[in-house]
């Protein structure tokens, strides 16, 4: 990767640009520059910005016209990112979903998360790929694939999966095409992507980051969160964008939960610190469905936390895991798997889906597009690029399954029935309990610092995400065909702290001369198979 200027940019921090920014070595809209010809150099292979920003060299220019003067608004003043395109902006970029049927569409304000990152001194520099209505519309698919935005591939493997639903907010960051990103998640989609590209992703409790101005799926589960290569660069852009925001009532329940300074930087802490801490393995619940290639480097990191003082309680189980954990992989229909639609997440997004959108589209102008029922129709009308039917009879074979999601979520109505209720109190209940009951129960009551979970056993965000609470996941190592795998830790509602301090001693743990000579952490991409383009990477 080629220095910008004097400055090397590849893997370089948030406080390295900063630096250098200060001494005058660098500016925002240099940095802005490398960050534009680095996404020239590799979006013919990864796709991970679907849109630029006309207007980021001028709000760069601005920002360093402020710094010249004296002003620094925050860790991010002038440092670039992408969003995914879920997250509106009120601009001269398009906020679609990936979707066609939203082009030219017109939302009155920015998204809350937006306007505190702008206000940060965060420069917008583009919108980022996704799978398309991050992963609503279909239920067999190309994940990363967008109508509007093609397919995104990850530079550690291009035949495979990347991660979803905010692959390319992932794979820029992974790439060092962009300096962090923000991503949405309602079930796994900034843990999955993060995890699999080799990044610090970090999902707040549902209500920390506000959702207003964001495209939806599941008001009880939606989360915004943040992408980056280190633990503070992916605190540094929570910091920027969390908050209470009126039009988003969730967020009123933070108040009393975060912190007294405003910053969770302030909890980064050395690998010194872990002497004090205990962590939970809920083997049975989800270390069990971990395959060997990972196993082997997770069990190190493991050991390697321990050398380092920290005491480790295998078996902390997930309250009644046998019920609510699938045993065969990722499924948020897991109840009605079981013959129980009333105790199944799918069955809660399926309404709030229908609703929500409808909610989010009221505010839309400049565009036909008001409901679910005018999006499923416009996907049909375009069979050829947004796959309304089902492949091989029509569609597209991105879109294998039409848009059966959506078909979905339409027969409900969006009616809050006594299944939904049901559901909803099922699954919300089951899973808080089930993780503080693993937080407490094997510790005489006193809360451990965190569950230590693998990642790519999706059923581990899967149940963080009904219970709403947050995880943090940290590159941990690289499976033989490239792709990352990741260590996350898991909390209890507004655990962020924790996360935050537990998080950051692990990753310096595994940048210390132990870690370095096992060779776990983040590791640059090797951009296996970067020449083969084959349409539908669907393998795992």
């Amino acid at each position: 990767m080629p220095m910008c200027g004097a400055f090397k940019l590849e893997e370089a921090t948030i406080d390295d640009m900063q630096n250098a920014m200060s001494n005058g070595t660098l500016t925002s809209v240099q940095l802005c520059l490398c960050y534009l010809q680095r996404t020239f150099q590799t979006q013919n292979y990864i796709n991970s910005v679907l849109e630029l920003n006309p207007e980021a060299l001028s709000i760069a220019n601005q920002l360093d016209a402020e710094r010249h003067a004296g002003k620094v608004r925050s860790p991010l003043h002038g440092i670039p990112f992408t969003l995914k395109d879920n997250i509106g902006t009120n601009d001269n970029m398009e906020t679609t979903a990936g979707s066609w049927a939203l082009v030219g569409s017109i939302i009155p304000r920015d998204a809350h998360v937006v306007s505190q990152l702008k206000a940060a001194g965060a420069v917008p520099f583009g919108k980022a790929g996704l799978s398309e209505w991050a992963d609503m519309r279909s239920n067999n698919y190309s994940e990363g694939y967008s109508a509007r935005g093609g397919q995104v591939r990850s530079a550690y493997n291009f035949t495979v999966n990347p991660g979803g639903s905010s692959s390319g907010s992932a794979v820029g960051v992974a790439a060092n095409a962009i300096a962090v990103s923000i991503g949405t998640e309602t079930d796994g989609s900034v843990i999955n992507p993060a995890e699999r590209n080799a990044l610090v992703g970090f999902k707040p409790s549902v209500g920390l980051t506000s959702r207003a101005g964001v495209i939806p799926e599941s008001e009880h589960q939606d989360s915004v969160g943040s992408f980056g290569r280190t633990v503070r660069d992916a605190v540094y852009v929570l910091d920027g964008m969390y908050g209470i925001d009126p039009r988003d009532n969730y967020t009123l329940a933070q108040q009393g939960h975060t912190p007294a300074s405003g910053n969770y930087s302030q909890y980064i802490t050395h690998n010194s610190a872990l002497k004090n801490a205990t962590f939970g393995l809920p083997w049975l619940s989800f270390w069990q469905y971990a395959d060997d290639e990972q196993l082997a480097t997770l069990t190190s990191i493991i050991q390697l936390i321990q050398s380092a003082g920290a005491k480790i309680i295998n078996g902390t189980e997930i309250l009644d895991y046998q019920t609510i954990v699938s045993p065969d992989g990722w499924n948020w229909d897991y109840g009605t798997t079981r013959g129980y639609p009333n105790e199944s997440e799918y069955t809660v997004v399926k309404v709030d889906f229908y609703n929500n959108i409808a909610t989010y589209l009221s505010e839309v102008t400049n565009t036909n597009i008001k409901n679910l029922q005018d999006i499923v129709d416009t996907n049909y009308v375009n069979d050829g690029t947004e796959g309304g039917y089902p492949w091989p009879n029509g569609g597209i074979p991105q879109f294998w399954s039409g848009q059966d999601g959506f078909l979905a979520s339409l027969a409900t109505g969006g009616i809050r029935n006594e299944t939904y209720y049901q559901a909803l109190n099922f699954t919300q209940t089951k899973c808080k309990n089930g993780i503080d009951y693993a937080l407490t129960h094997y510790s005489n009551g006193k809360q451990l610092s965190g569950l230590l979970v693998p990642p790519d056993v999706g059923q581990s965000y899967q149940i963080a995400a009904q219970a709403q609470y947050p995880v943090i996941t940290l590159p941990a190592g690289n499976r033989e065909n490239g792709m990352g795998f990741g260590l996350a830790i898991m909390q209890t509602m507004w655990g962020e702290a924790e996360l935050v301090r537990w998080g950051s001693a692990i990753e310096d743990l595994m940048k210390s001369p132990e870690g370095v000579k096992l060779g776990v952490g983040r590791q640059l991409p090797k951009w296996n198979d970067h020449l083969v383009r084959n349409l539908v990477p669907l393998a795992s």
